[in-house]
């Protein structure tokens, strides 16, 4: 499903128009200004389902995907690092939807955002510092428990048996000393499911990413596997496909370049133009490495 049709960067001649009143002594650079109209020769960009913007480091391809997100307003957890000159980028920005239907835009919206490396970073750490506190309030029900004078005071308590909240704070007492481990369960101070980096991270996008949406993925494939790549390449297809979501993607993996369909700009040519996965640099270098040590295999 498309709905981002396409998405106009600014012209050379409208940068000119914003550049020439600065004051160039006062900035060191001009960032997102003068990046695409010049070599790049990138203006209008025309999506398809799964649209991948592939380069080496500090080619523009994550740069792409920011100013896009800020112009439609996209959901986004970890903020990004604006320069003086983004605002007045992203304003001279434009782009045409599937729709103008209001209440189709507004549900679109509500879903769509934009995972950035950062995101699936920071929920890996999150998850782990839950596992930590979940550990240190076990560690505490144990101890209590352990102790038996402790437990014969809270078992020889009187309590009022008209009250229902004294009743039910002898009853969780009796039941954490009585049994622990199912006290522990019951209060929900179990682990989550211990997963490696790469499978959390992997399961952050497959929890975030829900059907019908427009979502920008800013090198998904960092801290995952080959195996792991090969699992979200498969889960991107089956999402554009068959659950009518769009994918704005920015990578270097080999894996996620080969996703069926995909169109595919390489954003190291001058100027920018779309091509197959198997003609991009990056990928030509696995594949040239592999050769020369076919031997070894």
């Amino acid at each position: 499903m498309i709905y981002l049709e396409n998405f106009s960067l600014v012209s050379e001649d409208m940068e000119w128009d914003v550049l020439r009143n600065m004051t160039h002594a006062l900035y060191d650079s001009f960032y997102p200004f003068q990046i695409f109209p010049h070599d790049k020769k990138l203006g209008k960009i025309v999506f398809a389902d799964i649209t991948i913007f592939c380069g080496s480091n500090g080619s523009g391809k994550s740069t792409v995907l920011n100013i896009i997100a800020e112009k439609l307003r996209l959901n986004r957890e970890t903020p990004y690092n604006k320069t003086d000159f983004f605002d007045p980028y992203i304003e001279r920005c434009g782009y045409n939807m599937f729709s103008n239907n209001r209440e189709k835009l507004y549900n679109l919206m509500k879903i769509s955002r934009i995972i950035t490396s950062d995101d699936v970073f920071n929920h890996i750490i999150s998850v782990r510092k839950r596992n930590e506190d979940k550990n240190f309030k076990r560690s505490l029900i144990f101890d209590e428990s352990s102790d038996s004078d402790f437990r014969q005071n809270i078992r020889r308590q009187g309590f009022d048996a008209t009250d229902p909240k004294s009743i039910k704070t002898y009853q969780d007492n009796y039941e954490k000393f009585k049994n622990p481990v199912k006290y522990i369960r019951k209060s929900g101070n179990v682990d989550e499911r211990t997963y490696s980096n790469g499978e959390t991270g992997f399961r952050y996008f497959t929890d975030a990413i829900q059907p019908g949406g427009l979502y920008l993925l800013d090198e998904p494939e960092n801290s995952l596997s080959a195996e792991m790549q090969i699992e979200l390449m498969h889960f991107l297809h089956g999402m554009a496909g068959r659950y009518e979501c769009q994918f704005i993607v920015s990578t270097h993996s080999p894996f996620l370049l080969s996703l069926p369909g995909a169109k595919i700009f390489n954003m190291d040519s001058e100027p920018v133009k779309t091509c197959k996965w198997t003609d991009l640099p990056n990928v030509r270098i696995f594949f040239d490495f592999f050769i020369e040590r076919k031997e070894e295999f």
